[in-house]
């Protein structure tokens, strides 16, 4: 089947962050569910079940960050913000992962937007990618939020600068209300609700 040459679909499944407890199983069990191809391109080359349980093991004990796409309970995308103590160069690495029955329904982008906010909340300046240079779905998706992405030893390597993202609208600030302007607006609107109810019932007109 050409997968080009289908429209995409509004995800219909949810999105969040995983707590400690739930990465384990939650990612083990999506990575696992990959196909051959899916599993090549996340990880750059042909790995087995014993490696990706070993993974995930790391993931949930050294600080990775997992949002996850939920479908009907269970994780069909991730995005993993890795700590920058885990890098050689200090700088924090993301990769992402969409199970192929949840693919061309923008879950790559949500994703994408939820981990660029969690960085930014974590103060990151920038972040890392490294992806297959036969993934052309992933670079894509990188360039489309800034990556400048370069291609050396089989692989695409970008830099996104999150400097130049841009950053989720802070709700707008509520005034405080003082207890004495509280009780006027009380007192005034119990003076309108009163003239309505006489108007209605005819009070006060002239005879």
């Amino acid at each position: 089947m050409n997968y080009d040459s289908i429209r995409p679909t509004a995800a219909k499944g949810t999105v969040r962050t995983l707590s400690q407890q739930e990465e384990l199983p939650l990612l083990r069990d999506h990575l696992l569910r990959l196909d051959r191809t899916s599993r090549h391109d996340r990880f750059h080359g042909f790995i087995d079940d014993s490696f990706i349980r070993r993974y995930a093991e790391r993931c949930a004990n050294d600080g990775t960050v997992i949002i996850a796409y939920f479908e009907d309970g269970v994780v069909r995308g991730a995005a993993e913000l890795h700590p920058p103590e885990q890098s050689p160069d200090a700088q924090p690495e993301i990769a992402f992962s969409v199970e192929r029955s949840a693919r061309r329904k923008g879950v790559g982008s949500t994703l994408f937007r939820k981990l660029i906010a969690e960085a930014h909340a974590k103060g990151y300046g920038s972040l890392r990618i490294t992806t297959g240079a036969q993934n052309d779905a992933m670079r894509a998706l990188a360039t489309k939020f800034g990556a400048q992405l370069t291609f050396r030893h089989g692989e695409s390597t970008g830099s996104i600068d999150l400097s130049e993202q841009q950053q989720p609208e802070a709700a707008p600030a509520v005034a405080a209300v003082t207890p004495v302007e509280a009780a006027h607006a009380i007192v005034e609107m119990n003076r309108a609700y009163w003239r309505m109810v006489m108007q209605i019932s005819g009070w006060g007109r002239a005879a």
